[in-house]
């Protein structure tokens, strides 16, 4: 079996959007950074993230069983730092912009696009847990850029022919 830093080495050479995936619970508002998430079924309309078991925005999940997925922009590194847990900060959504969506989970403004869900299913995954949900609601804008994250940092895609 391989070990944990070859394995880390290995896929920070994968390219992946940045987003904020996030709950609330009565009036506690709790959400982290994730970069796994991905697009699961067309019919029905799925996602999965994958969070790991120790977070309290984990256990929010598991109680309320909704979550929104807001894909962060390019200019939005600052939310990514801050959802992160890298910015000293004791309530991560204090002086954040954002919005309930039909679940009533937050959804970041200004976000590239977002998926508001209900949880479908989840499923064990060593450290983490899957969770898939069902999209209730989404929404996206026409300009701006992803944030991407590779080999340890924020990048911002480069489109061929733009310099």
């Amino acid at each position: 079996m391989v070990d944990a830093q070859t394995f880390r080495n290995a896929l920070r050479r994968f390219a992946s959007g940045v987003t904020v995936v996030a709950t609330r619970e009565g009036e506690r508002l709790l959400g982290m950074t994730v970069s796994a998430f991905c697009s699961v079924s067309l019919d029905p309309p799925l996602v999965l993230v994958s969070i790991d078991r120790k977070t309290t925005t984990h256990e929010a999940i598991v109680r309320t069983g909704v979550f929104a997925v807001s894909i962060l922009e390019r200019t939005q590194q600052p939310l990514a730092d801050r959802f992160a847990g890298r910015l000293p900060v004791s309530d991560r959504f204090e002086g954040v912009r954002w919005r309930s969506g039909q679940s009533g989970a937050p959804v970041l403004e200004g976000a590239l696009a977002y998926v508001d869900c209900r949880l479908w299913a989840s499923y064990p995954g060593g450290d983490h847990t899957l969770f898939v949900g069902e999209v209730l609601e989404a929404g996206w804008r026409a300009d701006g850029e992803p944030l991407l994250y590779y080999d340890g940092g924020y990048r911002c895609l480069q489109i061929e022919g733009e310099r």
